[in-house]
C-alpha cells in the first residue's frame, strides 16, 4: 500500500507543473473573436502587474502550498519527515482547494456578465484532480501510518 502512495504521490510532483501551464479557462469578450487561454502561470503573471498583494497570495495557494504538501507527503513516505506533520500538510491541500472554488466562482460571475464566454479548460480539471488526489493522498497516508505497529 506504502509503494502505491509513494508512485501516486511522486507523479503529483510532475502533474502539477503540467496543471499550472494548463488552460485553466479560455474566455473571450465576443464568441466570435476567439477565445484566450488563462493558465495559473499566465494568470500569475498578470496579477503580478496590477495586484502584487494577490499575485501573492495566489501564488502561494496556487503553487507553493500544493507542491510543499507534495514533497512533504514524499518525505513522510520515506521516512525523513515525521509523520506528526501530516496534519499541518492537510491543510496545505485544503488551501489550493480554496483556487479551484475561486476559478469555479469567477467562470460562474463572468458567465452572467452577457457578452463575455467563458469556458473552463482541461487544466482545470487537471489542477482539481490533482488537488483531489494530493488530498487522498494525505488521508490514505495516515490511515496507512496509524495502522503501523509503534
Amino acid at each position: 500500500m506504502l509503494n502505491i502512495l509513494r508512485a501516486a504521490n511522486l507523479s503529483l510532483l510532475v502533474l502539477f507543473p503540467i496543471a499550472w501551464f494548463a488552460p485553466l479557462l479560455r474566455a473571450a469578450l465576443l464568441p466570435i473573436f476567439g477565445m484566450d487561454e488563462i493558465s495559473v502561470i499566465s494568470g500569475v503573471q498578470s496579477l503580478w502587474a496590477s495586484d502584487v498583494f494577490l499575485a501573492l497570495i495566489v501564488t502561494a495557494f496556487a503553487i507553493f502550498a500544493p507542491y510543499l504538501k507534495t514533497i512533504g507527503l514524499a518525505l513522510v513516505h520515506f521516512d525523513l519527515l515525521k509523520a506528526k506533520t501530516l496534519p499541518v500538510l492537510g491543510y496545505l491541500g485544503k488551501l489550493a482547494m480554496a483556487d479551484i472554488f475561486l476559478i469555479a466562482l469567477y467562470v460562474v460571475v463572468v458567465k452572467g456578465a452577457g457578452r463575455v464566454t467563458v469556458e473552463g479548460g482541461w487544466g482545470l480539471y487537471l489542477f482539481t484532480a490533482c488537488v483531489i488526489g494530493s488530498i487522498a493522498v494525505s488521508i490514505l497516508t495516515a490511515r496507512h501510518l496509524a495502522k503501523q505497529p509503534r
